[in-house]
């Protein structure tokens, strides 16, 4: 009988390795590896399917089942996740978003500025109609006026007040040439004779004529000045018709330029209040453009992700994981008994 205790690390590897593959024939269920494992390593293989019970020929741990050899579908869970550091800032970046999303935005009311003083005074002005219309109609009278024909009561205005002075000095300048006459007459021992009474009629026609003729003259001069005032009055309602008219203008051109100012100040206006409401929206909203802000510089920066893949596929002669398991293991026991010294902690012998 072979003493092991006596037998150095590559003694009992050799025996390991004459030993190794009978012992691993003894298996069931598709188990052939023998490995060294730790309890984290056999833990692993019962998470993951295996048995862990006990070979009853060889009487060491089995773990068959472990994703081969059975039934099972084949399954792979994947997870992907940020590195810790950046998740922990985009979650509370999240939980911050959430709440201001629950904040709600006072929305500022929208303000319509009001008529000014200016544009109030245009449209009370407007109000006012008939501007211009007295002097209109002192127009149109004094050109009905105008218009009516002349009549002596027109002339007699113009007449002189001094004809009469006029008159009666003719009357009596024929006077005293109707005396002068008859004077000679008299002293011609002619008084009454027919020669006396011829040039007594010549010189009262001639009298009569001239006082004739001086009314004439009044009369034509009054009827002239009478013609003129009726042009004059005439041209004067027509220059009240334009002045009138002008008068309309003048006012509404007022009115015109009351409004324009008055629209120029309610536009001005209106301006403030626009930009008051858009300084307010800006101001509610900057919470959330701080928040895109970041989130845009977590989007545009380096990332870090870790994936953790878990694989389970059912197979008809064996479990590869366990196969890969074993290898692995087995590889890394190897590899410790080369390098530890004798008196070190036994290896565990599985299938």
């Amino acid at each position: 009988m072979i003493d092991i205790k006596k037998l150095n690390v590559k003694e009992k590897i050799e025996l390991f390795k004459k030993l190794g593959k009978e012992i691993a024939s003894k298996g069931i269920k598709g188990d052939t590896e023998l490995a060294h494992i730790n309890p984290f390593e056999k833990e692993l293989l019962i998470k993951h399917g295996g048995s862990g019970t006990i070979n009853l020929e060889t009487g060491l741990p089995q773990y068959f089942g472990g994703g081969g050899g059975g039934s099972q579908p084949s399954t792979t869970t994947q997870y992907i996740r940020e590195a810790p550091g950046i998740e922990e800032r985009k979650l509370g970046l999240m939980d911050t978003a959430a709440q201001l999303a629950q904040t709600p935005i006072n929305i500022p009311t929208i303000q319509t500025q009001g008529l000014g003083a200016l544009e109030q005074q245009g449209i009370t002005q407007s109000g006012i109609t008939g501007v211009g219309a007295n002097t209109v109609n002192q127009g149109i009278s004094q050109i009905q006026q105008s218009a009516a024909p002349v009549g002596a009561s027109q002339i007699n205005q113009y007449l002189n007040p001094y004809q009469s002075y006029v008159t009666n000095e003719i009357g009596r300048q024929g006077q005293m040439m109707q005396n002068k006459l008859a004077g000679n007459a008299v002293s011609s021992g002619a008084f009454g004779g027919g020669r006396e009474g011829v040039q007594q009629a010549e010189l009262q026609g001639r009298t009569l004529s001239a006082m004739g003729q001086a009314n004439a003259q009044g009369f034509t001069t009054a009827l002239g000045a009478a013609q003129n005032q009726q042009r004059v009055g005439m041209q004067g309602g027509q220059l009240l018709g334009m002045l009138g008219n002008q008068q309309q203008n003048m006012a509404q051109s007022d009115i015109n330029q009351l409004m324009a100012a008055g629209g120029l100040q309610r536009q001005l206006g209106q301006q403030a209040l626009d930009a008051q409401r858009q300084t307010e929206l800006q101001r509610a909203y900057e919470p959330y453009q701080r928040m895109e802000f970041v989130k845009n510089m977590y989007a545009a920066g380096p990332t870090s992700q870790s994936a953790i893949t878990q694989t389970t596929t059912p197979g008809g002669g064996g479990n590869p994981y366990a196969q890969a398991a074993g290898a692995g293991l087995g590889a890394y026991a190897t590899y410790s008994m080369l390098n530890k010294p004798a008196n070190a902690t036994a290896a565990q012998y599985t299938k």
